[in-house]
């Protein structure tokens, strides 16, 4: 029962770790850039926000976006981000795929529990490459834009990224040192049992003998 409520737990975490990379690879609120205060440059229309994918101008009534198409020309955080994102996010699928197919609750032919715990382990693995992706992302991108423009405001999505980053490392790290912990176990049982039924099975030779010369000597 414990194993099934950690094992639920390590999913939940997993899948909400995986989404919020998802979105903060796809949105480009990640660092905001402005010389005065925010309702001062949003006024001026001089707030600008910056992320991966496209530079935006950020004023009262309009929210506009040059595409980062030149990417020969882009520094290497951006382009280093995009890569990292791109293959957490897309690691994320099978990960919560075989996570969710070595759930406690569905069964997959007459498969045994060590190999289930193998699986999950492998998904764990999976979940924790996630969050280092989400990891390096977003600590190098600010220090990076930091560097370029100066001045400047964490965004939505950098701290999206961050909570993303977290989950899928608690949610990875539960998941393969409790399916770790339970295989070993369930190894050791079965060392256990294979003993006491060799023993037992040596006991029984032993017995009958024993009535059968009794049996002859009357």
């Amino acid at each position: 029962m414990v194993n099934s409520c950690l094992h639920l737990s390590g999913f939940l975490l997993s899948s909400l770790g995986w989404l919020g990379i998802v979105i903060a690879t796809a949105t480009n609120d990640w660092v905001n850039m402005c010389k005065y205060g925010l309702n001062t440059c949003k006024k001026m229309d001089e707030l600008g926000a910056k992320g991966p994918w496209a530079e935006c101008v950020i004023s009262t009534g309009l929210y506009h976006c040059t595409y980062l198409t030149q990417i020969l020309d882009l520094p290497a955080y951006i382009q280093t981000t995009r890569a990292l994102m791109i293959t957490g996010s897309i690691l994320g699928l099978p990960a919560v795929g075989i996570l969710l197919m070595s759930m406690p609750c569905i069964n997959l032919g007459n498969e045994t529990q060590s190999s289930r715990n193998k699986r999950t382990i492998l998904g764990g693995v999976f979940i924790l490459v996630v969050a280092l992706c989400g990891m390096v992302s977003t600590v190098w991108f600010p220090f990076g834009a930091h560097q370029e423009h100066g001045l400047m405001s964490f965004g939505f999505s950098l701290y999206t990224g961050w909570v993303g980053t977290l989950f899928s490392l608690l949610g990875g790290s539960i998941l393969t040192c409790c399916s770790s912990e339970s295989s070993s176990s369930h190894s050791y049982q079965d060392n256990n049992r294979f003993y006491y039924s060799k023993q037992g099975g040596s006991n029984v030779p032993a017995t009958s003998s024993t009535n059968h010369a009794k049996s002859a000597h009357v």
